[in-house]
């Protein structure tokens, strides 16, 4: 059980380092199938080792310079009262519920990214970079468009207990035109910040971590996430976006079908 754990951490963080986004919302499912545990009892878990994981990107990122970390904590502060909001409905809504929802989201993101386009490097954004330092031009667009990431991002990670790069990641790509790297490290941060405060919110409640499980878990994406974020300059971003759509929505559909099943 260790071994497959070892596995999938190791899967879970290369792919977390290679797009910034989409590693909490499939170690949801695959800790469910190995661990034999329900969404209520993988997501923490997962989002422990996402956090931890992302924390240490968004440390070399900060080295780097390639961290707008003022966005970053923007959006990290905007979304807390969001995050009360989906912990209190995870609490109340029955686990298949929760379960369908995460099978949806995940349907959603992986078809979006099948069919979504590129964005013009000269496309009209909401929140405009200062081309000569990279930094955001801050103004009242600019601060509501990324306070809304951060809200439903929030939400989202209260609720389901994943990150929100795969909301925060395109959401960026789409409002600015920061380049993917920045992007990318800009998205850890966030996912550092709000998964820390979820965290936090979980433990100050009472609720306890399986230690094994969780510490076999996080280390193995540590070194996942290092992998990945070696391998990014070598792997074409399209074949990279092409395998995780079509992972996601295998994943839930298979997910989908086995819950729908068990309900009736």
């Amino acid at each position: 059980m260790t071994v497959l754990l070892a596995i999938e951490g190791l899967f879970i963080g290369t792919l977390l380092g290679l797009t910034g986004a989409g590693g909490g919302i499939l170690a949801i499912p695959i800790l469910m199938w190995s661990q034999d545990w329900n969404v209520t009892q993988a997501a923490p878990v997962a989002l422990v080792a996402i956090t931890i994981s992302s924390g240490i990107a968004t440390f070399q990122g900060l080295i780097e310079k390639t961290v707008r970390y003022k966005a970053a904590m923007w959006i990290a502060i905007l979304s807390l009262p969001s995050i009360y909001l989906g912990i209190y409905l995870s609490k109340i809504l029955p686990v298949h519920i929760l379960t369908i929802l995460l099978c949806i989201v995940m349907l959603f993101i992986g078809l979006r990214s099948i069919f979504s386009q590129n964005c013009s490097p000269h496309h009209k954004v909401l929140c405009p970079v200062n081309e000569e330092t990279g930094r955001f031009i801050w103004c009242a667009k600019t601060r509501l468009s990324l306070g809304t990431i951060g809200i439903f991002s929030g939400f989202l990670t209260g609720l389901l207990g994943v990150g929100g790069g795969f909301v925060i990641t395109p959401s960026l790509q789409k409002m600015t035109n920061l380049k993917f790297y920045s992007i990318t490290n800009t998205s850890l941060m966030v996912i550092f910040l709000i998964g820390s405060s979820t965290v936090f919110l979980r433990i100050t409640e009472g609720y306890k971590y399986p230690h094994a499980e969780t510490i076999a878990f996080t280390i193995t994406c540590i070194f996942g996430l290092m992998l990945g974020r070696l391998l990014c300059k070598y792997i074409s971003s399209h074949i990279l976006k092409i395998i995780f759509s079509s992972t996601l929505i295998f994943v839930s559909l298979i997910l989908g079908y086995k819950t729908i099943g068990y309900i009736y």
